[in-house]
């Protein structure tokens, strides 16, 4: 390695790990405020809550990552300029390309590291952040309600809050839908109340204040019963509640707890299962046309005695409509399944293309540090944030599209890094005419 390179690498050491630790703090801090309110004072030990703030430091990491590298560079490069090093590499032949190169090389292997990291770490930190969250929601019935969400506080019950009062207690805005009982679908709404654990601590009561209870037989949904009520309780068995760890064999249902060979297994599961569905498609198809092969078969007379026999016609519709059943039952779950693979897929290319954001970034920070020249660094910043904004965009409108199915998981979550790139070349083209074959 030239002594060029090493001093070029050199520059980014310290804003990298500034501007890494600052976004590393900034993420904790946010995170902290968001849930302070409810882990002190609820009884949740410090070592717990320390250790809960290293597990979510894990996607913290992931996501700083690239940022701090975009920053480095921006800060490393307007600095090169703004002391008119710069000039000094061009007047020696040095190109922007090749002023980059070092940089671009420890770039790509940054996002080799941040890659395993997000394969092999985040997964379970995630998982283990997850459980001690769930843990926590037991002991604290409070924490396990989220504003306007449903909330699986308790087996066989979905809580939806509206809001939430930390000091008061109260709950406003209340919708429980209970699916315990085995005749009845039971869903209750209320006004207001509030959820808490009785005197002894052997049962969770949640009163509820001025609402209904609407119930429908599960047999006929014809038996319909309405009860207006100015306070009813819920009362549920405790076990289960207060603070414990939980084992290490819960299921892993969230695609952020998954690696990506684990992502793309979901989702090649899910890929036969959708063409498991197209094959079924035909039978009801086939059957129909059969049938009315066989009709034709069977010669006029014969068609027009079916026609004229009601019951005959009756059976033939109801046969119809049975097969029409099957198809449109076969396509709501080919719409399901592909959903979900959209999901996970989306899920699998996303760890990919961030961690190559390191690399990316690089390509785009480099040019915006040289022109950061004519404004000061404030210029550069403000211009790397915009950048890193608008990627951080691209990447949520890439996912979104690909869950709804309206473009490729792949190329939706390939999008950002494709569009960087092509800004990044036309940057750094546009400067090498412009800057560095002029003089300044």
């Amino acid at each position: 390695m030239k002594i060029i390179d090493r001093y070029i690498l050199k520059s980014h050491i310290g804003p990298f790990f500034f501007a890494f630790i600052t976004l590393l703090f900034v993420f904790i801090l946010q995170f902290f405020t968001t849930f302070a309110d409810r882990f002190i004072g609820k009884g949740i030990g410090f070592a717990t809550i320390v250790e809960l703030i290293f597990l979510q430091s894990a996607w913290m990491v992931g996501l700083a990552a690239p940022m701090a590298v975009l920053v480095a560079v921006v800060m490393a490069f307007g600095s090169l300029t703004t002391l008119s090093e710069m000039t000094v590499f061009r007047a020696s032949g040095l190109s922007l390309y090749r002023l980059m190169l070092p940089v671009l090389l420890v770039g790509l292997l940054l996002s080799l590291l941040v890659e395993r990291f997000n394969n092999i770490v985040l997964p379970q930190a995630n998982y283990h952040a997850k459980s001690m969250m769930l843990d926590i929601a037991r002991s604290k019935p409070a924490f396990g309600l989220t504003e306007n969400t449903f909330s699986k506080l308790v087996d066989g019950y979905s809580i939806f809050v509206r809001t939430y009062n930390n000091r008061s207690k109260e709950l406003q805005g209340i919708v429980i839908y209970d699916s315990t009982s085995p005749e009845y679908n039971t869903m209750a709404t209320a006004e207001k109340g509030s959820v808490d654990f009785a005197a002894d601590g052997q049962y969770l009561v949640l009163t509820l204040s001025n609402g209904e209870m609407h119930q429908v037989s599960r047999f006929d949904q014809k038996s319909y019963r309405k009860v207006s009520f100015g306070k009813h309780r819920f009362v549920f068995q405790s076990s289960g509640f207060g603070f414990a760890r939980s084992s290490s064999n819960r299921v892993r249902t969230d695609n952020t707890e998954l690696s990506a060979h684990e992502l793309l297994m979901i989702g090649n599961e899910f890929e036969r299962k959708i063409h498991v569905s197209k094959k079924l498609m035909q039978l009801p198809l086939e059957h129909i046309e059969q049938g009315m092969k066989q009709s034709l078969a069977s010669g006029a007379g014969a068609s027009t005695r079916l026609l004229r026999s009601s019951k005959k016609a009756t059976e033939v519709a109801g046969y119809v409509d049975q097969q029409l059943a099957i198809l449109d039952g076969e396509l709501a779950s080919i719409d399901l399944n592909k959903s979900t693979y959209n999901k996970f897929m989306a899920a699998y290319h996303k760890k990919y293309s961030l961690s190559l954001a390191c690399f990316v970034f690089v390509l785009v920070g480099a040019p915006l540090g040289v022109l950061a020249r004519r404004g000061g660094f404030g210029v550069g910043a403000s211009m790397s944030l915009l950048f890193f904004i608008f990627y951080w965009m691209l990447m949520i409108s890439g996912e979104k599209i690909a869950v709804r199915g309206l473009l490729d998981p792949m190329l939706s979550m390939w999008i950002p890094n494709i569009v960087m790139v092509g800004i990044g070349i036309g940057l750094v083209v546009g400067l090498t005419r412009s800057v560095f074959n002029t003089s300044r």
